[in-house]
Formats: structure tokens, C-alpha cells, sequence
């Protein structure tokens, strides 16, 4: 998996700012109280600096926090052991930091249906927690979280475009657009990190090309795209991965080797806008958040996006960079940069560079 090395070994790399960002995403994020289990998840590839900031806020406002670590496994979606499974059945609230995050498994399910207010923040590292979380105005990227959710929600035809060959399109229909990154106000709640919104068109009118030039994982042997690769898409499905690099090979072969034809179907398109993420990074969570990107996942599709759900071997989200956006005609971005008058507003009160 390729990344971008930042990862510095002295403890007091960023310790004062990472602290802020682990009591944010403690008190502000995740909302725990006093007397709370917080199960923390984690693997040998986790950041434990992190990992432990983490259990510190979580102690610090009177809750319980267990860490769990275990083995890296390099495929999402996979159910854990036993004992992992337990632990995340049993949490109020549950911070998720492994690399092979289990996020859309029956676990996962369960410990949702148990009432566990829940966190994917796979790949989470100290410059990551500082950027993303603790430098990052809330508020702001809230507010303008909603702003495209509306723009969105009153438009029925969406287009996305990019100069690197990018031109799909699908209905809106009745679905929700998802503003995620909210606080995890109510029981068996799945939040994400701020900065994005998902959303799934009718299935049927999800047509075109998407060419990912960012970033993309699993498969592990990716992380950063070293070259473009092309996903053809009839009626929400996958007809054809092509590209002239390596990489496009490896995604086809990957697709291809779990046997499972749930894997070609488009789960959810998003959009990216966390301002603490300015270029792709190899961790997806961040790479799907890079300001102004287009992110699209295939595989397991949650319920919570809105229509039809379904379960798959996996999940794979990959991300295009630069894109064009168009709600019924009407142009939100253009080749990377917001363009409509009232996000652009925003990102001018949020100080933005380039707005």
C-alpha cells in the first residue's frame, strides 16, 4: 500500500495539537459521557500515540476506556474474532483506527443494533487527527456540508465530469443526500469524519465513465494511484475496469477474485470538502475527504445511504481529483474549484486559500 510517509516516532511530535483533536473528537464528535464504555479498535499498523490520546480524552470526561488491538488485516469489511466482536457489541460508543477496518460486517451490524455510537477513522495518524479534526472549524465545514446538500437536494440530474475522462450522470429521484461528520447524537448511529457527503442516484440511471486519478483502497496494493484507472458504468454497475498502468490491472484482478458480483455495484458517489486535506495521501479515509474530490465506493452498500441496500464480499471506495459537478445543468465546481456562488461565500468566511 502506497502512503505518503509523514509518521515522526518522538511521542511529543504534535502532542499538544493532537491532544485537541482526540478531545474534539471525544466531546464534540462523539459526545461521550460520563460512565460510557468506549471501546477503541486498533491493529499493529495503528498509530498508538493516537490510539492512546484517544482512551486519555475518553478517561478524562469520566468514561471507560478498553482498547482493542489485534492483528493488520489488509481487506475491509471482514468479520473479526470472537473476542473483537464481543467488545464492539458491548460499547456505547466505538472509535474504529484499524487499517482493515470492520465496518459494514455482521459485527459491525450488531454492535449498531446494540445501540453503539460508532466512528470509521480507519488509518488515523497524529498529523491526521491534527489535521482533519483538531485544526479543522466544524461549524464551517458543517455549514457548507449543507449548502451542497441542498444545491443537491433540488436538482435531480447530476453529472460529473473531469479532464481526465470522467462523465457519468444519475437521477436523484427520492433518495437522501447524506451529510456526514455529524455528531453522534442518537444510539446505533454510524458517523464519519467531517468533510463529505454521500448519496447513491436510482441504480438504474447511473451511467457513464469514471477515471480515479487519487487515491484507492483496498486493494492494498494500491493506497495512491500511481496511474489512472477507468470504470465503466451501465445501470449502477461495473462493466469494465481498463487503464494503461499497473494499477488498473491490480483493481481488476482484486474485483475479480472475490467472486461476487455485489462487488460491481456503485454503494454510494460523495463528495469531499474537509479543508485540512489538500492533496491524496494513501489513507483513505483522508483521500476521500481531499478538498473538492469526488469519491464513488463499490461492494457492500449501507442502508443508511437511502434505497436499496445490499451486502457484498467487501468495500472499495477510490477517489478522482480536480472534478466537475453539475446539479440539472448548473455548474457547483469546475475542474477542482467551487464555483457556485454560495459555497464560494463559504469557503471565503472559512478562509480557504484559493477562495
Amino acid at each position: 500500500m502506497e502512503v505518503i510517509s509523514r509518521i515522526e516516532a518522538r511521542s511529543e511530535y504534535l502532542s499538544f495539537e493532537a491532544s485537541l483533536g482526540a478531545r474534539k473528537l471525544i466531546e464534540e464528535v462523539m459526545l461521550v459521557r460520563k460512565g460510557e464504555s468506549v471501546v477503541i479498535t486498533a491493529d499493529t499498523s495503528s498509530d498508538q500515540r493516537v490510539v492512546e490520546l484517544t482512551a486519555a480524552a475518553a478517561y478524562a470526561v469520566g468514561a471507560f476506556p478498553t482498547i482493542v488491538r489485534y492483528e493488520t488485516r489488509t481487506m475491509s469489511a471482514l468479520e473479526p474474532s470472537p473476542p473483537v466482536a464481543a467488545a464492539v457489541a458491548a460499547a456505547d460508543v466505538w472509535i474504529e483506527y484499524q487499517l482493515g477496518y470492520i465496518m459494514h460486517s455482521d459485527a459491525f451490524r450488531t454492535a449498531l443494533a446494540n445501540g453503539a455510537r460508532y466512528i470509521n477513522l480507519t488509518g488515523m495518524d497524529v498529523q491526521m487527527l491534527v489535521d482533519t479534526v483538531a485544526r479543522v472549524d466544524y461549524q464551517g465545514v458543517t455549514e457548507l456540508g449543507h449548502v451542497l446538500v441542498g444545491l443537491l437536494e433540488q436538482a435531480q440530474d447530476i453529472r460529473i465530469t473531469s479532464t481526465g475522462g470522467t462523465d457519468i450522470r444519475g437521477r436523484r429521484g427520492d433518495r437522501p443526500i447524506n451529510l456526514r461528520g455529524l455528531p453522534a447524537t442518537q444510539p446505533g448511529q454510524s458517523v464519519m469524519l467531517s468533510g463529505q457527503i454521500s448519496f447513491n442516484p436510482l441504480e438504474d440511471t447511473q451511467n457513464g465513465v469514471i477515471v480515479f486519478d487519487g487515491g484507492a483502497w483496498p486493494p492494498n496494493e494500491i493506497g495512491i494511484l500511481r496511474s489512472p484507472v477507468r470504470f465503466e458504468i451501465k445501470n449502477g454497475v461495473v462493466v469494465d475496469i481498463s487503464g494503461d498502468g499497473a494499477d488498473a490491472r491490480t483493481y481488476a484482478d482484486w474485483m475479480a477474485s472475490l467472486n461476487d458480483p455485489n462487488m460491481y455495484r456503485v454503494a454510494h458517489w460523495s463528495l469531499g470538502f474537509n479543508p485540512g486535506v489538500r492533496k491524496v495521501t494513501g489513507r483513505i479515509v483522508e483521500d476521500e475527504r481531499v478538498f473538492g474530490c469526488v469519491e464513488f465506493g463499490f461492494g457492500t452498500k449501507g442502508s443508511w445511504i437511502g434505497g436499496e441496500h445490499w451486502v457484498a464480499a467487501a468495500h472499495t471506495d477510490a477517489s478522482l481529483i480536480a472534478p466537475s459537478i453539475y446539479a440539472d445543468g448548473e455548474a457547483i465546481e469546475e475542474n477542482g474549484r467551487y464555483v457556485h456562488p454560495k459555497v464560494v461565500e463559504i469557503c471565503r468566511q472559512m478562509n480557504i486559500e484559493g477562495y
